[in-house]
């Protein structure tokens, strides 16, 4: 029986037909796959970049998926089932299908954005900013997944062509109602953009709120004060204060300690009993080096300040308690006295 023959014979048994047509594209679905890692990853893995590696292993599978569909939806040709039935497997196939190219898209602009985030940082050599990476997910995702919603919507018999109208007409009034989350989405775009805060920054704000910022959102950031409480803020508002970031430009703080000495102490000796006392204390950095300022001549003491920085915010306090403290010290061990705030009052004699 020749090849030809025994097609006939297949075609006459729908049930078998369609079996074969199933098995026919599996098998291809899994040369693909095996094609795919085997020989075209190989080929990849000599290039110079690793984009294309990624977007090999990202859209192998899916693609022998959207081939076992697309002979799944032929398996059903020759099964003779009802129309309306047939109809319902097809769109259904269909939009399946649909879903998984939505799929692959998405994951490819995830490998692109990654590779653009990848390439700015390098040539701006600063690190990637993770939020801008985020939001660029984000938007592309939303933006995708609608787009291939759209091609979904006309297999069910849907016209998107009214719908699009009425969603403009509904879109402007909902622009106003949602003017002010609007405002706090480009509020949060633009302290992305600008770099203003980041996760991780400690930062003060116009009306005394300090703590570290937990996250920086489309619509809010959140900021864990130094007493542990969550506070959440509207990038619009957030956008428009003005924010006291201890991390930038860079991490290091200086630190200011204020003390008095009394009247008559000699001013070159407290200098270098101070100095050498702030320099021994080890997180206190060499460079901008610490110094010591005679302020004023007070009511009741010389008022002196102590300036010096250290690495980053997280030890400031810390290091301020202790530099206190060591400057006490040294002035009690040199016999420089450190006067209470004293008043003379006169007494007249009418008599």
């Amino acid at each position: 029986m020749s090849f030809i023959e025994y097609l006939s014979v297949l075609q006459q048994n729908k049930y078998a037909y369609s079996l074969i047509i199933l098995i026919v594209f599996y098998i291809i679905s899994q040369l693909v796959v095996i094609v795919s890692r085997n020989v075209v990853l190989k080929l990849t893995r000599k290039t110079k970049t690793d984009i294309d590696d990624l977007l090999v292993k990202k859209t192998n599978k899916p693609i022998s998926l959207i081939l076992i569909l697309i002979g799944l939806r032929l398996a059903f040709l020759p099964l003779g089932i009802k129309q309306n039935i047939l109809d319902i497997v097809e769109h259904t196939l269909a939009s399946l299908i649909i879903i998984i190219i939505i799929y692959v898209v998405i994951a490819v602009f995830d490998i692109i954005i990654d590779n653009w985030g990848r390439r700015v940082a390098e040539k701006t050599k600063a690190p990637i900013d993770e939020e801008i990476i985020r939001i660029s997910h984000r938007f592309s995702r939303i933006f995708i997944a609608i787009t291939g919603l759209l091609f979904v919507l006309p297999i069910w018999g849907i016209q998107i062509g009214p719908l699009l109208a009425s969603l403009g007409i509904a879109g402007i009034a909902i622009a106003f109602a949602l003017q002010n989350s609007l405002g706090n989405i480009f509020g949060g775009i633009s302290l992305l953009l600008d770099k203003s805060v980041k996760v991780g920054d400690k930062i003060r704000l116009d009306n005394d709120t300090m703590g570290t910022v937990m996250d920086v959102g489309l619509r809010s950031t959140k900021i864990l004060t130094w007493d542990g409480e969550l506070v959440t803020i509207p990038n619009g508002k957030l956008a428009d204060s003005r924010i006291l970031n201890f991390y930038q430009p860079n991490p290091s703080v200086r630190v200011v300690i204020e003390f008095g000495v009394e009247y008559g102490s000699d001013t070159s000796k407290v200098n270098k009993v101070i100095l050498d006392a702030i320099s021994k204390i080890p997180v206190v950095l060499k460079d901008p080096a610490p110094k010591v300022m005679m302020m004023e001549m007070g009511d009741s003491a010389l008022k002196f300040k102590a300036l010096f920085w250290v690495e980053n915010f997280d030890i400031k306090f810390d290091t301020k308690s202790l530099a206190t403290e060591e400057i006490y010290n040294a002035l009690r061990k040199a016999g420089i006295g450190i006067p209470f705030p004293t008043r003379t009052i006169y007494l007249k004699n009418e008599k």
